[in-house]
């Protein structure tokens, strides 16, 4: 009963066939041989227009590179106060960048709430030396607490962003989650809503070891290209990227595993609901789910094989925890299977 995290998943085993299939013969390195080109291509087909592709090793070299993209000196960027840049990154955005900082917006359950970022960003005027400047500003979809921005979420967000000529980053980590889930289309859920650059993850959702940096904002592409060489995150044998996303996307994979993903999360929750020994803090929108359980009956939980954590109290949350009690979340994956799931509801039933 694996749900600690989605990066406790393995390979999907169509990922895995594929990244053998390349693992022979010979190809042009550092992202210029045939199968890199192609997966560039079939990033563009998917997004409907054509984007920059940079393919990076971890979600948080994708963060990073991003908001470097649009780094300038005393460069401010703007995100929720529990999102993943701030709070799990270890510093490395300002690391990157050279020095630019973050700077936290409040909102319920993982969102940012426009009216504050309208307001904390408005502070910053760029002609006054001694405060900094906006430098972007970065959503993520799906939120470290399992929550959704809508389509007409994300297009405030990058009005406001717009307004002050910065632009709008997308932490996609579990981008293929958030997007079966609102049943929309890659350009919908981005470019079409006024996002200039995403970090989109393939790890969480199957992939061994695939991230990328899409670019909308093509004039930022040069540039990019030597930030990520800096930041040694070139592969010279980058066509084991390319072949992870090639299996992605074969077939619709990566939305596959993604409603199975979610499926099993709705399917937790609704035991978490029928318990007497849990309660569920709110609804899963994606596949994390949070729930407050007594802290002897979570270790107890977790001596018969369950794996989780307990989580910080999110900002909006404004359910009960007592004493006993802790907050934990619990995300599923392409590799959850039902019997788990429901071995863990008989146990809290």
């Amino acid at each position: 009963m694996f749900f600690a995290s989605d990066n406790w998943a393995g390979a999907h085993p169509n990922i895995a066939a594929g990244l053998s299939a390349n693992a022979g013969s010979f190809s042009t390195a550092y992202g210029d041989g045939a199968l890199d080109q192609a997966v560039y291509q079939r990033f563009s087909e998917i997004f409907e227009r054509e984007v920059a592709v940079f393919f990076v090793a971890t979600g948080t070299a994708a963060n990073s590179l991003a908001l470097t993209a649009y780094n300038k000196p005393g460069g401010i960027s703007f995100a929720h106060r529990e999102s993943h840049v701030i709070e799990d990154e270890c510093g490395a955005p300002v690391y990157f960048s050279g020095g630019s900082r973050l700077h936290e917006i409040d909102g319920a359950l993982g969102k940012i709430d426009p009216h504050n970022l309208e307001r904390t960003i408005g502070r910053f005027a760029p002609e006054i030396v001694h405060w900094g400047r906006p430098m972007a500003v970065s959503i993520t979809q799906s939120t470290e607490v399992g929550t959704i921005y809508g389509l007409d979420e994300i297009e405030t967000i990058a009005a406001i962003a717009k307004r002050y000529s910065v632009p709008l980053h997308m932490d996609g980590a579990r981008f293929a989650n958030a997007l079966v889930a609102l049943d929309t289309s890659p350009a919908e859920m981005t470019w079409k809503r006024g996002v200039d650059i995403l970090s989109f993850g393939g790890t969480k959702n199957g992939c061994w070891c695939a991230e990328a940096i899409v670019l909308f904002d093509l004039d930022r592409a040069r540039e990019l290209a030597f930030l990520r060489k800096r930041a040694a995150q070139l592969f010279s044998k980058s066509r084991f990227v390319a072949a992870q996303f090639e299996a992605y996307f074969k077939d619709g994979l990566w939305l596959d595993t993604a409603r199975h993903a979610n499926a099993m999360a709705a399917r937790l929750a609704a035991a978490i609901e029928d318990s007497a020994t849990a309660k569920l803090a709110w609804l899963p929108q994606a596949n994390e789910v949070f729930a407050v359980i007594k802290k002897a009956e979570a270790e107890k939980l977790q001596a018969a094989g369950a794996a989780f954590y307990d989580w910080h109290k999110p900002h909006g949350f404004d359910g009960h925890i007592s004493e006993d009690e802790l907050l934990y979340r619990f995300v599923t994956s392409f590799a959850t299977t039902a019997d788990e799931v429901d071995r863990f509801g008989q146990l809290i039933a």
